[in-house]
């Protein structure tokens, strides 16, 4: 009897192992079950990946710069877009965008979707990074590239969130955040690697981005919210004001590249301008001199070198040092501005060089982060 009841005992005890057993099998093959769903899907993306070629963006206030890993760049388009507000669809990006500009009919609206270097609308700047994505791989689907973008240097967390947002809704696998100072010095071939100060000034559309950069670290840098675009809109200022002529963005942008200056040229120069008659409201063409437009874009020029100089101020003695025999480098498109190295060169006494390439100096120091991925995981940002 007391052997049959033990007996019992063993068995009933048994069988709760068992089920418990099985319980916990069951439950973690659920469990497994959905973290493998997960990692399926995960897998999914980066196998995409691996059909899809590495990106580096230089998402511009006025340009945006695509380079491919092994092809060099092969996106460089006017950062705009036409959107029909009628249908929500997007009529035309990049170049085709920016000749509508001032000329679209009441339902298409150009949208410039950056604004001081910053995502301004979210929603149309996923629409154009998709489609600088998608004409990089020739394809639309099946893309999920990794993707490393370069930012301004004082960029806030929600700003940075919104290009991480973005890049990601534009199918990217991977996304890396680099300071576009310190790119633009490793694309203007600064050795940033080595115990020594170099000065960059990277002059965009919405920034001009200001870093002292040693041992693949930024010691100083600045951000200030001058460059290309308020250059534009002092030129179209100023024209409004002297000769009662409004003009257009690309118009003042076309005045800026051709006569603008930032100290007296050798060579006078003329351009004729043509705009409406504020008064009469009649088109009018007027004849300008580099001299008025050097006037016009002197405030901004002014901020610019003061912020360099704030930045010298606060470099440490040893790197001034440095600084003084290296010099400054100039990249970005406001580095093209006629006679913009002179003036800095006159204001603080040091050399002063433009980079080979100034348009393209932050897409291509992005671009060897691709295949420098030890040197990404340093002065990337996130």
């Amino acid at each position: 009897m007391y052997g049959k009841a033990r007996g019992d005992v063993q068995w009933r005890n048994a069988s709760i192992v068992t089920l418990t057993k099985h319980k916990v099998k069951h439950q973690l093959m659920s469990q497994n079950g959905f973290s493998s769903r997960t990692s399926r899907f995960h897998n999914m993306r980066s196998i995409f990946s691996l059909f899809s070629s590495d990106l580096a963006i230089d998402l511009g206030t006025a340009n945006t710069l695509v380079y491919a890993s092994g092809k060099g760049i092969i996106v460089n388009e006017p950062s705009i877009i036409a959107v029909n507000k009628l249908t929500n669809e997007v009529e035309a990006v990049g170049k085709e965008a920016k000749e509508m500009l001032g000329r679209t009919p009441g339902n298409i609206v150009a949208i410039k979707p950056m604004k001081d270097g910053v995502i301004a609308d979210f929603r149309h700047t996923e629409k154009m990074l998709n489609y600088f994505i998608q004409k990089a791989h020739n394809r639309k689907m099946l893309v999920h590239p990794r993707i490393v973008i370069g930012v301004p240097s004082e960029i806030t967390q929600v700003e940075k969130r919104a290009v991480m947002d973005s890049a990601y809704r534009a199918k990217a696998s991977e996304v890396h955040l680099v300071e576009q100072a310190m790119v633009a010095a490793i694309g203007a071939g600064l050795p940033i690697t080595e115990p020594g100060g170099n000065m960059v000034v990277d002059i965009g559309g919405g920034t001009t981005d200001i870093a002292v950069i040693s041992l693949s670290g930024i010691v100083y840098s600045r951000s200030v919210r001058v460059a290309g675009n308020q250059m534009d809109e002092a030129v179209m200022n100023y024209l409004k004001r002297k000769y009662n002529l409004l003009v257009g963005e690309r118009t003042a942008e076309q005045i800026k590249i051709d006569i603008g200056s930032a100290f007296p040229l050798d060579k006078p120069l003329t351009m004729e301008i043509k705009g409406r008659n504020l008064i009469e409201g009649i088109p009018k063409t007027i004849t300008i001199e580099d001299s008025e437009i050097r006037e016009a874009l002197s405030e901004s020029i002014a901020t610019i070198i003061n912020a360099i100089r704030v930045a010298l101020e606060r470099t440490p003695p040893e790197l001034s040092a440095d600084i003084s025999d290296r010099g400054i480098v100039l990249t970005g498109g406001g580095a093209l501005i006629k006679n913009l190295d002179r003036r800095i060169r006159e204001e603080t006494g040091l050399p002063v060089s433009i980079a080979d390439d100034p348009l393209a100096s932050v897409v291509l120091g992005t671009g060897k982060m691709l295949s420098d991925f030890a040197l990404l995981r340093k002065i990337s940002i996130e």
